[in-house]
């Protein structure tokens, strides 16, 4: 079965809908500012995510906070089909019902990346089927208020954090990258913000975040660049606003993180022709 890929985005909520179907690579490690909430469909759906390998067959969910980092592959040649909700951090916490205990070291904190939950299984199906197929507002708030109810049970418990604060010299590599991000910052000059040379700085910087300082630097822009194509921005525009050398450049790494163009996710999110 060859590669598919079918997105949605609800206007009033900014919630994304995927459903797809993917055999071999499917992603480059990347991460999101929405929480990701999803159950494997058919197949083996293999990834990394929390430094270690996650192994998602028939039936489990995926649950991958804010910023968590993470990829897509197939192990198998039947590859693999699923069904995801991005769900922006405002519209679960706004449930503060169903959120209660929802705490950690992010807005929302799962005890584990997977789980065997037939129950959240099917809310999540549910609440897929009712924003996917623009089903109404009502049938939309009631699946998710049931999502957030189910989810609430794999909530971590208030306080627990699974991350070491990295030093403060690194904080600062961090913060440069995202004050400067549309600049051609290189690691010599990162380096001499921390007093370490470039060689420790990547190495340690790799172990705090999980990627060296240019990947995390592409998985920023990326994000940046999504945003700005929601809101309609022109791909060519939302490139150079960003950092990324031009349209192609952007086109590129897009296209390996989110399975789709710069100028197909604009679409889907405004109706604007490309």
């Amino acid at each position: 079965m060859p590669d598919w890929l079918s997105v949605r985005r609800d206007g009033d909520t900014g919630i994304e809908t995927i459903r797809a179907h993917f055999t071999g690579h499917a992603y480059d490690p990347h991460d999101h500012d929405e929480c990701l909430i999803g159950v494997t469909e058919h197949g083996v759906q293999q990834f990394h995510c929390r430094r270690r390998t996650n192994i998602s067959t028939p039936g489990r969910v995926i649950l991958i906070e804010p910023g968590e980092v993470h990829d897509g592959h197939s192990p198998s040649e039947e590859g693999f089909t699923y069904t995801m909700l991005y769900l922006p951090v405002p519209v679960l916490t706004g449930r503060a019902e169903g959120l209660r205990g929802m705490g950690g070291a992010s807005p929302l904190g799962f005890r584990a990346t997977l789980a065997d939950d037939p129950g959240l299984a099917l809310a999540i199906r549910t609440a897929f089927a009712a924003i996917h197929g623009a089903e109404g507002r009502l049938a939309r708030d009631s699946g998710l208020d049931a999502l957030v109810e189910r989810l609430s049970g794999h909530a971590a418990p208030p306080g627990v954090s699974r991350r070491a604060r990295p030093g403060s010299a690194l904080l600062r590599v961090r913060a440069a990258l995202h004050d400067r991000m549309a600049e051609d910052v290189g690691v010599e000059e990162l380096a001499a913000l921390t007093g370490m040379d470039r060689f420790r700085l990547s190495r340690q910087f790799r172990e705090a975040y999980g990627q060296s300082p240019h990947a995390y630097l592409i998985r920023l822009r990326l994000k940046a660049a999504r945003r700005l194509l929601a809101s309609g921005m022109a791909p060519a525009l939302a490139a150079a606003e960003v950092g990324f050398a031009d349209q192609s450049h952007l086109g590129r790494w897009f296209r390996r993180a989110y399975g789709l163009t710069p100028a197909v996710y604009r679409r889907i999110c405004t109706n604007l022709p490309d």
